[in-house]
């Protein structure tokens, strides 16, 4: 097989297993730019890279969104999930979730997504709209990890793995959290901005 379609292949599995659990604390940019760095940098290289980190990332959102759906009747009585629901149609949802797709570090998104599977929102917009996000993510974030990293001899250790292990369950334990406050309550005190609160989140909306 074309070593180009491999490693195509090996970065959209990576970046689609980082992105499949809520909160996960791995960074797929970076194991992208490790490719990068080993096989060195050329423009095809660093396309190839951006593009399916950024597909693989927006795909493994999708298996968050069905998860949550299967899950519905456990989350809809959740404040910030109907809040989520209510909003879907909305120019301002898009706006958010384009932002927390594109934001370092702090999956955000997850937050989108399962909120978005319980209500059943429709992922026609939001997966272009992820898909857009992540694509400028991996070419940023790419683009300067490969500056930082390419001069670093040993990058990945024993000591990163539990790193890894131990962001991901304090983002866990933090999203937990988070989906414990009133957002609507808080947007409108810090931010003073009143949301829709038109239909019922689980009404009316389609998954497709």
């Amino acid at each position: 097989m074309n070593p180009l379609l491999l490693e195509a292949a090996a970065i959209l599995a990576i970046a689609f297993v980082s992105n499949i659990s809520p909160f996960f604390g791995a960074s797929y940019t970076f194991f992208a730019t490790l490719d990068l760095i080993l096989t060195g940098f050329t423009p095809a290289n660093f396309l190839v890279v951006v593009f399916f980190s950024a597909a693989g990332a927006a795909l493994g959102k999708l298996v968050i969104y069905y998860g949550a759906f299967g899950l519905r009747r456990f989350l809809i009585g959740n404040k910030n999930v109907q809040l989520i629901g209510r909003n879907a149609s909305t120019r301002m949802f898009y706006a958010v979730l384009f932002v927390t797709a594109f934001m370092p570090i702090l999956p955000l998104d997850d937050f989108i997504y399962i909120g978005a599977g319980a209500t059943s929102v429709s992922l026609s917009a939001m997966g272009a709209v992820t898909f857009g996000a992540k694509l400028l993510k991996s070419a940023v974030e790419i683009g300067v990890e490969f500056t930082v990293l390419k001069d670093v001899i040993q990058v990945f250790t024993f000591s990163n793995i539990w790193a890894t292990i131990a962001v991901t369950a304090g983002f866990m334990g933090l999203g937990i959290l988070i989906y414990q406050l009133d957002w609507e309550a808080l947007v409108k005190r810090y931010l003073h901005i009143e949301l829709d609160r038109g239909r019922p989140a689980d009404e009316g909306a389609q998954t497709i």
